[in-house]
């Protein structure tokens, strides 16, 4: 006959793995961590850029994200249409603050412009990227899981104002391992794709306006 005492253990026991069950994420911890998005890019005019357009200034707003992603808490999902947030796991600051200020960094280098501003100033800005509907996810639908970083862009010329062109943008990135730190390594491959494809771009729709 099994003691009021063992039951009693036993019980609290269960309890303690099921709570951790339904709080932690896919292989999560209990150790605070944080993360930051911040890609490694050497650009060494890769695409061919031209010299700088004279004396225009390109000013980069702080991209939108979709409903669910403004924040800084690291989403995943194991199934489609069903978000989930890592527990002990977060972004040192929301996504989409992270990738506006690694893009205001990276598009300045690549010289296309003769200053890029990350906010309005007494200096006119000729031309301005928008840049919405972001997500950033990692998705376990499958193993190895994936990230999915994915934006709309607009580049519009202030003075009219006109809209260029509009590109949606979507990389998908497999995570070297199937955890919060491999969703980290794999956002951040996918953030340099995502800076590559988006200077080629623009850098295509300016030479058209020339």
């Amino acid at each position: 006959m099994i003691c009021a005492s063992k039951i009693a253990r036993i019980v609290s026991f269960t309890l303690i793995v099921f709570s951790s069950a339904c709080v932690l994420g896919p292989s999560d911890t209990s150790t605070p961590r944080t993360y930051f998005l911040n890609p490694e890019i050497s650009w060494k005019n890769p695409h061919g850029y031209g010299e700088r357009l004279g004396t225009a200034v390109l000013l980069i707003t702080q991209p939108k994200a979709q409903a669910g992603f403004d924040t800084a808490r690291m989403a995943y999902l194991v199934r489609p249409y069903e978000i989930n947030y890592f527990a002990f796991n977060q972004w040192a600051d929301t996504p989409a603050r992270l990738l506006h200020r690694i893009m205001v960094e990276n598009l300045d280098k690549i010289g296309l412009w003769s200053a890029v501003l990350q906010t309005p100033g007494t200096v006119p800005a000729q031309y301005r990227l928008d840049c919405d509907n972001l997500i950033l996810e990692q998705q376990f639908f499958s193993r190895p899981s994936r990230v999915r970083l994915s934006v709309r862009a607009q580049i519009i010329e202030t003075k009219k104002p006109a809209i260029l062109a509009t590109r949606y943008f979507e990389v998908l990135e497999v995570a070297p391992t199937d955890d919060a730190y491999g969703g980290v390594q794999a956002g951040n491959h996918a953030a340099e794709k995502l800076l590559i494809e988006l200077a080629a771009w623009l850098d295509a729709v300016m030479k058209e306006t020339q």
